[in-house]
């Protein structure tokens, strides 16, 4: 009994430790930023979405020009490696009637995003 407790929580560990915890690869994320987000975001200009140089750390829909949804500014989010990933996941279930129609579902690939967009942030 002892053994099969041991090997259950080594298979899983792992695997809850990388959910809990995913680390991203920056510059996978900015191949991934420049196949999936580019064609409505830039790190230094607004475009169809808003910026995201400085992203880390920043309230949401505070990006001054911007015209962001009502909803996306009475919202009290700050961005962080957790409110990034859940935005990703599913804009719309953190912040609903936001305007942003896209998501990622694969972890990795919101770790790899969230890992860039990092980068944007200590520059």
């Amino acid at each position: 009994m002892r053994a099969a407790a041991l090997l259950a929580c080594t298979v899983a560990l792992p695997a809850c430790a990388q959910q809990a915890g995913v680390r991203g690869d920056a510059q996978r994320g900015q191949a991934l930023y420049e196949q999936r987000c580019a064609a409505c975001h830039s790190p230094g200009a607004d475009r169809v979405g808003p910026r995201h140089d400085g992203v880390f750390g920043r309230r949401a829909g505070s990006v001054a020009g911007y015209a962001y949804s009502a909803a996306l500014r009475r919202s009290t989010l700050v961005w962080d490696e957790r409110t990034l990933d859940a935005w990703l996941r599913d804009p719309q279930a953190l912040v609903p009637g936001q305007q942003m129609g896209y998501s990622v579902p694969d972890a990795t690939a919101r770790a790899d995003l969230v890992a860039y967009l990092r980068t944007l942030s200590t520059k």
